[in-house]
């Protein structure tokens, strides 16, 4: 008895019509990946993750710096001089805007100036040092920097979003005001 081989049994493989429609359908499918994923917004979300996170850094080294200085904060251009107090003679940091620098990191209480970040900050002249803004006036300081992601601007609403750390309050989070956080301000984060 011999069996016959159908023609359907003997095909292999697919069509270039059944290929190409396999790969229309993929790049379909990524563009609405691309679209639903946003990497803009993505890369926007993650410099504020590290905005934040530096702002928290940098709050908690000013609460150190403090500590270390009976209570006495930096200050900044707003007060008549800017000075770190150290243990031994206030110096002046006005010159040149490095209260980063002069405060923290000559002081130990961080190791590095934080990397600038991405986008133009707005700071007081004399209260920024690589877009890291301070207002400080020897009791109290916040730190401060602007967000840039739609999710937190957008919790904002029409006011300016950043990421601060005040130390009246001993806490950073996202800020919303329609001027810069200064200290002694309360009630403004949202988070």
């Amino acid at each position: 008895m011999k069996i016959k081989k159908s023609q359907s049994a003997g095909r292999q493989g697919f069509t270039l019509v059944e290929l190409l429609i396999v790969i229309a359908v993929l790049g379909i499918l990524a563009v609405v990946v691309l679209i639903a994923i946003n990497p803009v917004e993505q890369f926007r979300r993650t410099r504020d993750a590290g905005r934040a996170s530096t702002v928290a850094q940098l709050g908690h080294a000013l609460e150190a710096f403090a500590a270390a200085r009976n209570g006495v904060y930096p200050t900044d251009s707003a007060v008549a001089t800017d000075t770190c107090t150290d243990t031994t003679a206030p110096f002046a940091y006005n010159s040149s805007p490095s209260w980063i620098t002069e405060c923290l990191v000559d002081a130990g209480e961080i190791q590095i100036v934080p990397a600038a970040p991405v986008g133009s900050q707005n700071c007081p002249a004399g209260a920024d040092q690589n877009d890291w803004c301070l207002d400080a006036d020897g009791g109290a300081a916040v730190v401060y920097t602007e967000a840039e992601a739609l999710t937190n601007t957008q919790q904002c609403g029409t006011e300016t979003a950043y990421f601060a750390y005040n130390t009246s309050e001993g806490r950073g989070g996202l800020w919303c005001d329609n001027n810069q956080p200064v200290v002694n301000e309360t009630g403004q984060f949202i988070n």
